[in-house]
């Protein structure tokens, strides 16, 4: 592929070139929130569980909520990027790396909560050892481990070209670009193998994410616990899954077009679209949720209604009510119109979901088990500074990770941009020409 020569890629290398104040500042923020997590994990992996705020009968709290609510976020990347290179929705190029990394980030992050959720880690070893193929767990790991393997597979086949480039232009980490680039010289041969796996993998990875979330859900649905044996269950969490992910990904975009100045990459029509993708799933959210109460309302199973009416108007009803405030009114407030102020309408939005989606994980977990259908003793769950801790380390984590990974690596794709600028406008012409009435194809 020829070497376009675009002065503006130098924006895109001047993270890995230089180093400048803003990073270290950044990293030091966020070592603050890691040692506060390895502390909280200290004390609780001294002491035991019960320095957390878990006991009989909410044994699960934050840990599987971050869980659920970090697996959802995954889909940000691998799916939505998936989608939109299959539609061939040329306005891809710029982001689709961006989503890749939150993926496989945040996959890793989100495995690491059920650790901690054990309290003992060697007992993961359990999961092995003792697999039972009736139990929707082993098919958590199985999935998880598999959407693992694919995205980062699929992250780095499209890396592969802008690998070489850093190779041959950066005097520094020689060996370790030119193991990753793989011997690559950009040749036609070379170009349209890479193609054709990049197609491959982007078509395996969609069922397998959605696979992903359905059987994260499963995990709840399959019991017989109030509010949580719904056959909606799957849809719902694959539905809210993209729907925070989406919002995860806008708020990335968002963070690095300003702190490395790429706005020249990340124009406002981006954000619009991803906007209007966001009010989609914010609509999509709403319609399911109102869906799931519903039957639940009309069932009148008196467990149920005991859950339901805890949620609506008893001890938890202001995490139900900001959930449904953060993802359906504030969004649909600031993305109908997006004309103007499009990129604070859409970071105020997408802000708003991941407060709204991480509460509606706290709703879907706390309260069942707060009020179990045995003849358990009720009780309120409330968390302590170990799992705030935990969660804050979490997050530092994620944002550490990814801040790391663009100061070895181009956050957006150089070739794929070039490869825009030489094809993508002859190719979206014929493309369009295809589609309508008459010529060659309407006559056959």
């Amino acid at each position: 592929m020829a070497d376009a020569g675009d002065p503006h890629e130098e924006i895109l290398l001047a993270p890995i070139e230089r180093t400048g104040p803003g990073f270290y500042w950044a990293v030091a923020l966020l070592g603050v929130l890691i040692a506060w997590g390895a502390v909280a994990y200290w004390a609780q992996f001294t002491s035991g569980l019960g320095v957390t705020g878990l006991h009989q009968p909410v044994g699960w709290g934050f840990y599987v909520t971050n869980f659920v609510f970090f697996i959802g976020i995954s889909h940000a990347g691998t799916l939505i990027s998936a989608i939109l290179r299959l539609s061939k929705a040329e306005w891809r190029r710029p982001i689709t790396r961006m989503a890749e990394v939150i993926t496989c980030m945040v996959i890793f992050i989100g495995a690491g909560q059920i650790l901690v959720d054990l309290g003992r880690p060697d007992r993961i070893m359990n999961v092995i050892r003792h697999g039972r193929y009736q139990s929707p767990l082993l098919w958590d790991a199985t999935s998880i481990s598999a959407y693992l393997t694919a995205s980062l597979t699929y992250l780095y086949l499209p890396m592969i070209p802008d690998i070489a480039i850093l190779r041959d232009r950066l005097g520094k980490r020689k060996l370790l670009y030119s193991v990753l680039a793989l011997g690559w010289t950009g040749t036609e041969h070379q170009q349209r193998v890479l193609n054709r796996a990049i197609a491959v993998m982007a078509v395996l990875v969609i069922p397998i994410a959605v696979s992903v979330h359905s059987v994260v859900s499963f995990v709840f649905s399959m019991t017989l616990q109030p509010s949580w044996h719904s056959t909606i269950f799957g849809p719902y969490f694959v539905v809210g899954a993209i729907f925070s992910g989406i919002a995860g990904l806008i708020v990335t975009m968002i963070i690095f077009r300003r702190a490395y100045r790429l706005h020249y990459y990340l124009k406002p029509i981006h954000f619009r679209y991803l906007g209007q993708l966001l009010l989609i799933m914010a609509l999509l959210w709403f319609y399911f949720t109102f869906a799931e109460y519903l039957t639940g309302y009309y069932g009148a199973e008196p467990e149920e209604l005991k859950v339901f009416w805890a949620k609506f108007s008893g001890p938890f009803w202001p995490f139900f009510w900001t959930m449904v405030l953060c993802n359906f009114a504030i969004p649909l407030l600031c993305l109908v119109n997006l004309k103007r102020h499009t990129v604070g309408k859409v970071l105020v939005a997408s802000l708003s979901v991941l407060l709204g989606m991480w509460l509606e994980r706290f709703i879907i977990v706390v309260p069942t088990l707060s009020l179990p259908r045995l003849p358990f003793p009720e009780g309120i769950y409330w968390p302590t500074w170990v799992e705030w801790g935990e969660t804050a380390g979490s997050f530092g984590l994620f944002a550490l990770f990814y801040l790391l990974f663009t100061k070895f690596f181009p956050i957006v794709s150089i070739w794929e941009i070039r490869e825009g600028r030489e094809m993508a406008l002859r190719e979206v012409e014929e493309r369009i020409a295809s589609y309508l009435p008459g010529g060659a194809e309407g006559e056959s």
